[in-house]
């Protein structure tokens, strides 16, 4: 029986942010999950990094799987150029979906609705509901503040060492990949 291709979820900015370097890095996480034979999971935008991501993922020849709620639907401009794209009723819906349809997860730069994602997965598998790599793509440092924090947490007794340490980060697409590889 033919092994099921792997997915990974992609949480990042429906903005492209202020350095060219960001979209740099998304186009290079791009081809290194196509080079690796790993499709795409993201929130289903075509604006932004999220844009940016999946364009490229299709452009390569990998497939691109979009889950959006309906309310956002316009907001994030449904991206109808992927290989699927799932509209959901709410935020809640797409989480679970993206959660059910992906073999790890791994932030990019983002807003707000970035760091709720990718934290939220992180306290799924401490919790024990999965066990899906997690992890933050570090371009131009931009989660050192995060990762500081939760080292201070770890300091203050709030979070073990083992679980701080299961989060991935790495500065380069190719090594996000690679260790993703490793732990799905």
């Amino acid at each position: 029986m033919k092994e099921k291709k792997k997915r990974i979820a992609v949480f990042c900015g429906s903005r492209t942010g202020n350095h060219p370097e960001y979209e740099k890095a998304t186009k290079e996480l791009a081809r290194q999950m196509v080079d690796s034979n790993i499709d795409l999971v993201y929130g289903g935008g075509k604006i932004g990094l999220m844009g940016i991501l999946a364009d490229e993922v299709m452009r390569l020849g990998g497939a691109v799987y979009g889950v959006i709620p309906v309310k956002i639907l316009d907001m994030e401009v449904g991206h109808d150029g992927i290989t699927e794209l799932i509209v959901v009723e709410t935020m809640h819906d797409r989480k679970a979906e993206m959660a059910k349809m992906s073999d790890g997860f791994v932030a990019l730069p983002g807003g707000i609705g970035t760091m709720e994602e990718i934290i939220e997965v992180y306290t799924w598998q401490q919790l024990g509901y999965h066990n899906k790599p997690c992890g933050f793509f570090n371009v131009l440092g931009y989660f050192d503040a995060m990762i500081s924090f939760l080292d201070e947490m770890v300091e203050k007794n709030f979070l073990s060492a083992d679980i701080r340490d299961r989060i991935i980060v790495k500065d380069s697409a190719k090594y996000i990949v690679e260790s993703f590889i490793q732990e799905m």
